[in-house]
């Protein structure tokens, strides 16, 4: 048995619905989740950029003794992933792949809708993979910037939450979608608006269940599996406010948050140079 925790980074409070399916499937795992709120969000950001901040969070992870690294945003792991895996020797798991199987688990899927932040669907990490694994299959893409921080903003069921989902979401009502992958971990808050504005016919797909599925998965083939019958313990760091994480988190955990701690990721000395690389 391996009692060290898992890591799970974000760029603010979204992946904490990451967190919660992961504590509802592996209930004995602790877990250290950091949340980069003072960088929120990533979407708008540069490539080098978001490999540099994923890279200085995955080194403070490493310091907390974890066993294996969820990215639980959907940018860092399109642009990302790739660039840790040939940084640390934890496994590193992302939540694209997650997303994208759980899209085709409808065996008539054929009418895909993807939405996330402008470097997700920049990047095409979903389109490519949605078609590579289904041929035929149209994928219809669109980046939601305004969608981060309004769920940041506890904006949920402000006005200018329904304006934005209209204004984003209008297209698709004429594109007889199957589904639609919520390709941002910050969007299953709005999961009901977003339901209610397309109809029951289409199937609102986010990658958290699937993601701690394949957590559980590699735990179990590398030998890591926690101790049976514990309860696991929770961490919480983020690089600003955890009085405003806490108030804003604790809807997408599901429970309250007992403490979280300030750390600021950039000012610890990781060995990395100007392009985030290690020296």
């Amino acid at each position: 048995m391996d009692d060290r925790p898992i890591g799970v980074f974000d760029s603010g409070v979204g992946g904490l619905t990451v967190v919660k399916e992961l504590h509802a499937q592996l209930p004995q795992e602790d877990i250290v989740y950091f949340g980069d709120t003072a960088r929120v969000p990533y979407g708008s950001k540069s490539v080098p950029v978001i490999r540099r901040f994923s890279l200085e969070i995955t080194r403070f992870l490493e310091s907390q003794r974890v066993k294996l690294v969820v990215i639980a945003c959907n940018t860092a792991s399109a642009l990302a992933l790739d660039f840790l895996r040939r940084q640390t020797a934890l496994p590193i798991i992302g939540v694209i792949e997650p997303g994208v199987r759980a899209a085709f688990r409808q065996q008539d899927a054929r009418t895909i809708g993807v939405i996330g932040t402008q470097a997700t669907i920049r990047s095409e990490a979903y389109q490519s993979r949605l078609q590579r694994l289904r041929q035929g299959c149209r994928v219809f893409a669109k980046p939601c910037p305004l969608l981060v921080p309004i769920v940041e903003e506890n904006l949920i069921h402000a006005p200018i939450a329904a304006l934005a989902l209209e204004m984003y979401l209008q297209e698709f009502l004429s594109l007889d979608l199957d589904a639609l992958i919520l390709a941002c971990t910050h969007y299953p808050l709005l999961k009901d608006a977003i339901g209610k504005y397309l109809g029951k016919n289409v199937r609102l797909i986010d990658s958290a269940e699937e993601t701690a599925r394949e957590v559980a998965e590699v735990l179990q083939s590398r030998r890591l599996e926690g101790t049976p019958n514990r309860i696991g313990l929770e961490e919480f760091y983020v690089s600003d406010s955890p009085e405003a994480f806490m108030k804003i988190g604790e809807p997408f955990l599901g429970r309250p948050m007992k403490q979280v701690f300030l750390e600021h990721v950039w000012k610890r000395d990781f060995g990395l140079s100007p392009d985030g690389a290690p020296f």
